[in-house]
């Protein structure tokens, strides 16, 4: 037995979960913008051979939170019907929406995004995942990565999701909470798992942490 079971261990578990959306096993990775999200669902998806929709493609300028009916009509319907989704990314840049892309009903398909674990999401997980960076932390990391033209931005940003999640929280019905270390990634039931139905385990390869 593995003294400290790796991230593989974590992947299996999700992949053995019931699907949740017709034939999919829809996955939500949740948290502040920031918290390392993004990276994390990433490594997820290299091990599950899973594809990854990041909900920052699918609100806008305009509906920072107020994509949910779009997101509806474009993936979860046809992935719950077991056909094709086809959804078209926002271009941040431009600001505006771009060319349609195709998400496949997959086995196992992530979704990553601050709003994943929302409740008009929440009945189509398979499980809900929390980055448990902290608020201020996980600002300060994104503010500082798209620099001070950005800051503007960040303001309103901030605001929104202050508001997002002061009447919508997700962390409470979260399965599954993950925490970044030195050494990788630690994780453990959340508040909206079965008790005792997961093992606080660690994953020690060398991880990016972003």
């Amino acid at each position: 037995m593995e003294p400290h079971p790796s991230l593989e261990s974590l992947a299996r578990e999700l992949a053995a979960s019931p699907p949740s959306l017709g034939p999919v096993r829809l996955i939500g990775v949740d948290g502040h913008a920031g918290s390392g999200k993004s990276t994390f669902a990433g490594r997820l998806a290299e091990l599950m051979g899973a594809p990854v929709l990041h909900l920052d493609d699918v609100a806008s300028h305009e509906e920072l939170f107020g994509w949910q009916e779009r997101l509806r009509a474009q993936v979860l319907e046809p992935l719950g019907q077991g056909r094709p989704a086809h959804w078209a990314p926002y271009d941040w840049v431009e600001r505006r929406f771009g060319p349609l892309r195709v998400l496949e009903p997959a086995p196992v398909v992530l979704m990553e995004g601050v709003g994943a674990g929302r409740r008009a999401l929440r009945p189509h997980l398979a499980r809900l995942l929390w980055m448990e960076t902290p608020r201020a932390q996980s600002w300060g990391r994104g503010r500082n990565r798209d620099g001070v033209e950005l800051s503007d931005f960040w303001d309103g940003w901030e605001r929104a999701e202050r508001a997002h999640f002061s009447s919508d929280p997700s962390r409470p019905f979260a399965d599954i909470l993950v925490r970044q270390s030195g050494t990788g990634y630690e994780w453990s039931s959340g508040t909206g798992a079965t008790a005792g139905s997961h093992a606080s385990v660690t994953e020690r390869d060398g991880l990016p942490r972003a």
